[in-house]
């Protein structure tokens, strides 16, 4: 019997055509994939562009209900196995095509699944917008994200990294690392005196898997609190 193909589900929330939020989003989802696939799992990606919705989202949020082409990308965010999610900020947070969208999820079916967060802007002071707004957003929403978000200035797509800054290519690897391990098998090195997990445990054991979970949650509870 073949492995299940995991389902990762990319949310792109920019509204201009080339979009630099979209590079943002496929270079995340390919890092992500990329990581599974180095451990042996198969992953589809579905990429959904909010900027396509948008008519339709502000037509579900004034009925209060989704149908058409926005339940269909509900249904698929919903159901996937992860997400990868970037918005451009606007006005020191995400764009307000992302919160119609969010705001329209089912919150039960988001309970326990991990994310990857993303951000763009023109400046790197607005790199904060990882933690003082798309973080808030998806712990409401009892989700698990990852401890590394990744926000890309203007000066990031010209390959300038900024005093202390390992790089984007840096982030999104460690990012995509950190999604990958809550969905995927990790690459383990048994401890003295320990014997290796057999593999098909590894990648569908649930107490590896929930142990992972919460070790993500305590993370981005601590980096919420800052130093002490």
């Amino acid at each position: 019997m073949s492995e299940r193909v995991l389902r990762v589900v990319a949310v792109n929330a920019g509204l201009s055509e080339p979009s630099s939020t979209r590079m943002l989003i496929d270079r995340m989802a390919t890092g992500v994939t990329g990581v599974l696939s180095g451990r042996g799992v198969a992953a589809d990606v579905e990429v959904i562009d909010l900027r396509d919705l948008a008519v339709d989202l502000g037509r579900s949020t004034a009925v209060g209900f989704a149908s058409g082409e926005t339940r269909a990308a509900l249904d698929a965010v919903e159901s996937a196995d992860a997400l990868v999610v970037a918005s451009p900020v606007f006005n020191a947070s995400y764009s307000g095509l992302f919160k119609m969208f969010f705001d329209l999820v089912d919150v039960d079916a988001m309970a326990g699944k991990p994310v990857l967060i993303g951000a763009t802007g023109g400046s790197p002071r607005h790199s904060m917008v990882l933690d003082h707004a798309l973080r808030p957003l998806f712990s409401y929403l009892r989700t698990v994200v990852v401890p590394t978000g990744v926000y890309a200035a203007s000066e990031d797509w010209a390959g300038t990294e900024r005093p202390g800054d390992t790089g984007l290519n840096d982030r999104i690897s460690r990012a995509a690392a950190e999604l990958a391990g809550l969905i995927g098998p990790r690459a383990s090195t048994p401890r003295p005196g320990t014997e290796a997990a057999p593999a098909s445990a590894r990648v569908a054991g649930p107490g590896a898997r929930q142990q992972a979970i919460e070790a993500a949650g305590i993370a981005n509870f601590a980096r919420l609190l800052g130093p002490s």
